[in-house]
């Protein structure tokens, strides 16, 4: 695997998971946690929220790093 995939699921995995984290804690004020890990849309969401973020925060972010020579 090339560094550029490596570089894009590590960075996309750690943003899917920290948005949904942030997610699930500004709709604890309308639904409780139980409620919303026990529903499928949260996971559907999630993994949504992953593949962002290995396909298009990892690909910016990996294009806008410097080059090494």
């Amino acid at each position: 695997m090339s560094e550029r995939w490596k570089f894009q699921i590590r960075t996309g995995v750690f943003w899917g998971v920290f948005m949904s984290f942030f997610q699930l804690l500004f709709e604890m004020k309308r639904t409780p946690v139980t409620t919303q890990l026990s529903d499928v849309g949260f996971y559907v969401a999630t993994l949504a929220q992953i593949l962002v973020g290995i396909f298009v925060v990892g690909y910016f972010s990996w294009t806008s790093r410097p080059k090494k020579s």
